[in-house]
């Protein structure tokens, strides 16, 4: 057996490592996420599953600032960390960063929280129920970010069973306090974001263990607070940073056009095509989150090989699972929509199984974005993940869902998202060829 095979077997197993306690760790999110979709389906009805599907987008501009600082600020501190260099003042940036960024977020929820609701289409009943979730979250937003940057972090300081377990266990608690608080509290979606608020809160306890065991090298150090490092962080995570607001975005858009065309029944049937698919985004963000740690050092070390064939098996799986699931999804689909319609409304199970069977088809593209993206961002490449992101995002999006909805109505909206995918997928693969290309990534050793 050559050296070439044997390190080829020893990248194959850290990839499935890392990616695979990944993507347990972010499906765990998402299993919350839809039983905040399920026990208020129960709950609340129809007119509960329109309002989570108007405020989840605030859970998801928190949620993605986390994730971008933490992404961020762990490529940074992984590819100066590889190079032998001082590492630990970014750590400390970015904790400093997400904790003036938190202050934001609070004071929206104190002061401003009703005029975002408004602005994302809450109006009516659906009015308060919204802001009670919105305003839990963004109180709770300090928490929901540093846990996401210590998730990042941990995972890249070679201890990526914890930043799972971390997850899983925000994720159980979540599910436990759902139930509580919905059903023998009866809190509505006060009860809802609390939930997720106090989820967040055990997973932060957990997680922060790892300054307690002999694997950690995460240090806070005492160091002035430099502009340009924060922006470092940033430029790194700001792929992250729009993958994760293209769902907060695509939430606001598509609920304003669908409020046009079928009302509030039409963003119920949103509300659960959107909150199923995100299992499967879920398993993508999971893929690349775990791919950044390997990619890094790869770059940092100029390692070739370990960039290739991590690169090549991140595509791989994303596409074999995308496929997969949409065939399940696509005989199945009046069977998930039957489960999250507890008013048994046929026009609802109507639209969300069509949906279904529409939407998720751009799900098999979606994940070579997510792929490209990141990989782009470990390489310390912000241009080209920033590109495919804005891409996703809004640039196409956009007017997307606003010509196609205006000429198909609902069947359009749906088509939206997966001629969004499609394009930047052949976007993103034409980036990634001509990168590897200019670079030479792509040598004999690897193939």
């Amino acid at each position: 057996m050559t050296i070439t095979s044997i390190k080829k077997k020893a990248i194959f197993r850290e990839y499935i490592k890392y990616v695979s306690l990944s993507v347990v760790a972010m499906l765990s999110v998402s299993i919350y996420v839809l039983a905040d979709t399920w026990f208020i389906s129960v709950a609340l009805g129809a007119d509960g599953l329109t309002a989570l599907n108007i405020s989840i987008a605030v859970f998801s501009i928190v949620h993605s600032f986390g994730l971008m600082i933490g992404i961020g600020g762990a490529t940074h501190y992984a590819i100066k960390k590889s190079k032998g260099e001082d590492a630990d003042k970014v750590f400390t940036h970015a904790i400093v960063h997400g904790l003036l960024i938190s202050l934001v977020f609070v004071a929206v929820g104190i002061f401003w929280t009703p005029y975002v609701a408004r602005l994302f289409g809450a109006e009516g009943e659906i009015l308060p129920m919204a802001v009670s979730y919105m305003r839990t979250i963004l109180l709770f937003s300090p928490i929901i970010t540093v846990n996401n940057i210590l998730i990042v972090f941990v995972r890249n300081d070679n201890n990526p069973n914890l930043s799972m377990a971390a997850m899983v266990v925000a994720s159980l608690s979540n599910i436990i306090f759902d139930y509580i608080f919905l059903f023998p509290l009866n809190l509505g979606m006060f009860g809802a974001g609390l939930a997720t608020g106090l989820a967040f809160t055990l997973s932060l306890i957990v997680v922060s263990t790892h300054f307690l065991t002999k694997k950690n090298q995460l240090k806070l150090r005492k160091c002035k607070i430099r502009v340009k490092e924060l922006l470092k962080i940033d430029s790194l995570g700001s792929s992250t940073l729009i993958n994760e607001l293209a769902f907060a975005v695509s939430l606001v858009v598509f609920n304003l056009v669908i409020l046009s065309i079928q009302g509030n029944i039409g963003v119920a049937a949103f509300s659960i095509v959107a909150n199923i698919a995100i299992l499967l985004i879920s398993t993508f963000t999971g893929v690349a989150q775990g791919i950044q740690p390997l990619v890094s050092r790869g770059h940092g070390t100029n390692d070739k090989l370990l960039i290739n064939l991590t690169l090549k098996y991140a595509i791989i799986t994303v596409v074999t699972i995308g496929l997969i699931v949409y065939v399940v999804t696509f005989f199945q689909a009046r069977f998930m929509a039957l489960a999250f319609n507890y008013e048994s409304n046929e026009f609802l199970t109507y639209l969300t199984e069509t949906g279904l069977r529409i939407y998720f088809i751009g799900l098999i593209f979606a994940g070579i974005n997510f792929i490209a993206s990141a990989f782009f961002s470990a390489i310390d490449r912000a241009r080209e993940a920033v590109v495919i992101s804005l891409l996703r995002s809004s640039v196409i999006n956009i007017p997307m869902v606003i010509v196609l909805g205006f000429l198909f109505e609902m069947v359009g909206v749906w088509s939206a998202f997966v001629a969004t995918e499609f394009i930047v997928a052949i976007v993103s693969c034409v980036l990634l060829f001509f990168r590897f290309k200019r670079i030479k990534y792509v040598s004999s050793k690897s193939m």
